[in-house]
């Protein structure tokens, strides 16, 4: 869990400390301009933008029973981002699996993609798709759904 917020709070302590730097130097608005960047940008990485992660074997089952695609994600890949965003609200009808909290996640992926942890990696059907267009995904969503 906590490697998923690494990043973040990384983000946050730079813009932290470049903000101080401002407000030293006597320019509190460019200072509360920089914190506000870090922390969109930390916001952006963290899990919290994404729906609520299950366990692989949960969210194996759960698609067994309603047809959903499983995805398969971690905090800070720009690739999950982008999956992400272009679902928009209907990425919360898809199985979001993180690697990085389940281990059992992380061999899916890697028996999928050669022994790589690529991601995206959508399953649909027990198929699996690597870094699949936003536009695909949208369709299997909406032919479960």
């Amino acid at each position: 869990m906590m490697r998923a917020w690494i990043l973040p709070m990384l983000l946050v302590l730079c813009g932290s400390a470049l903000a101080a730097g401002r407000i030293v130097s006597g320019a509190p608005g460019a200072a509360t301009a920089i914190m506000l960047v870090f922390v969109l940008l930390a916001g952006v990485n963290s899990p919290l933008i994404f729906p609520k992660s299950i366990g692989a074997v949960e969210a194996q089952r759960r698609s067994a029973v309603d047809g959903r695609p499983v995805v398969f994600w971690r905090p800070g890949c720009q690739y999950c981002l982008r999956l992400r965003v272009r679902l928009g609200r209907r990425a919360r009808q898809a199985h979001w699996v993180d690697i990085w909290r389940d281990p059992a996640a992380a061999a899916v992926v890697r028996a999928a993609n050669d022994g790589n942890e690529t991601v995206p990696t959508v399953v649909v059907a027990g198929e699996a798709h690597t870094n699949p267009d936003p536009a695909w995904v949208r369709e299997q969503l909406g032919s479960s759904a």
